[in-house]
């Protein structure tokens, strides 16, 4: 089902971003109904319970709006239709935050951060059992994708880089059968695909994302200005997870049964994802990690990242091309340029119940 969850786009239609600077404007007005893309994985399967047992609808009746979850089948083009303004928000990674929305042109902000990578994504090697064996193989991945971004910190702790290797772009949904050839001895992929591979005799997880916590965020991104107008829209999309995340702390059989079918698996399979995905059940450990130090420290490695693999933005001069702003009032990047905002202030209401 991940197959279309954690890649991102290497080329981004100029044309179509151009048209979205003016459908964005569009929205970004006050008004009382809003639309918000979300697709299936682990770390976002509480909006779908959200949205189908009323919790969504009773908190924006709160604040007198309207609030439509929408799910898009495909992750990436969830991001280019919010990219292009047909919604107000969607879920995303804070990878693919930088490289679409902001590097698109389009000012996006960090509502909410549910939850990071702690073992969700991994590197699998054949018949080898340490990373630094890694060297000199070619290595199945989805390039340009979270995946990519795992590997080259991998290769780092190791003192190694990806001149050391060879990456080959392979569907996530081709990735166990890739592996079963023999002519491919390593992957980086994520679950559920990591879980099956991990489990065969001759597969080692020499790396996984618990070696690297805090940097595959999984986030709620929407339209900066549609928020700024809006405040009511944060508060309600605020009240409703951490409605769900209260249920989910105390073990609510019912709502995690609910989630696990829907994202195409049972009780014990959603709860081994679960396991390997730091969720912050708790308004107060989103608020903290908002206003980690860490967070900015990641962002720049993220941004150096997508930079020397050329998806920071047609013609970005560097890996401070785009400008970030975080709780704190700290950037990165320059400030004429920020289009990606990490903000705490709803988090903190939810926190201090004050929604």
């Amino acid at each position: 089902m991940k197959s279309l969850f954690k890649s991102t786009s290497k080329i981004l239609v100029a044309t179509a971003l151009v048209v979205s600077m003016g459908a964005t404007s569009l929205l970004a007005e006050t008004k009382d109904k809003f639309q918000v893309a979300w697709t299936i994985y682990v770390g976002w399967m509480p909006w779908d319970y959200a949205q189908s047992q009323g919790i969504v609808d009773k908190w924006a009746k709160k604040y007198g709006i309207k609030i439509e979850l929408v799910q898009v089948n495909d992750y990436i083009e969830s991001i280019n239709q919010y990219t292009a303004g047909k919604f107000d928000g969607c879920v995303m990674t804070n990878m693919d935050a930088l490289t679409i929305p902001a590097a698109g042109g389009v000012d996006s902000t960090a509502l909410i951060m549910g939850d990071f990578s702690n073992g969700n994504d991994g590197i699998i090697l054949k018949n080898k059992k340490r990373l630094a064996d890694i060297k000199g193989q070619n290595i199945n991945l989805v390039e340009l994708s979270v995946s990519h971004y795992l590997l080259a910190r991998a290769l780092e702790s190791v003192k190694l880089s990806e001149k050391d290797v060879k990456v080959v772009n392979t569907s996530d949904a081709d990735i166990v059968a890739a592996f079963s050839s023999p002519g491919v001895s390593a992957v980086t992929t994520w679950n559920p695909q990591l879980s099956e591979l991990t489990a065969l005799k001759n597969a080692t997880l020499v790396f996984d994302s618990s070696k690297i916590p805090g940097e595959i965020i999984d986030m709620l991104v929407v339209n900066t200005k549609t928020i700024k107008e809006n405040p009511k829209l944060g508060k309600a999309l605020t009240g409703a997870w951490f409605e769900v995340m209260a249920l989910m702390k105390k073990g609510d059989k019912k709502a995690l049964e609910f989630m696990a079918a829907a994202s195409g698996t049972n009780l014990a399979g959603y709860k081994k994802q679960l396991n390997s995905t730091k969720m912050f059940y708790d308004a107060k450990d989103a608020l903290k990690f908002a206003n980690s130090k860490e967070l900015p420290n990641t962002m720049k490695k993220v941004s150096q990242f997508s930079y020397e693999h050329g998806i920071l933005g047609e013609g970005a001069p560097n890996a401070e091309f785009i400008g970030m702003q975080f709780p704190s009032a700290q950037t990165f990047g320059d400030t004429k340029n920020i289009k990606l905002r990490f903000i705490d202030t709803y988090v903190k209401m939810a926190a201090e119940g004050k929604l």
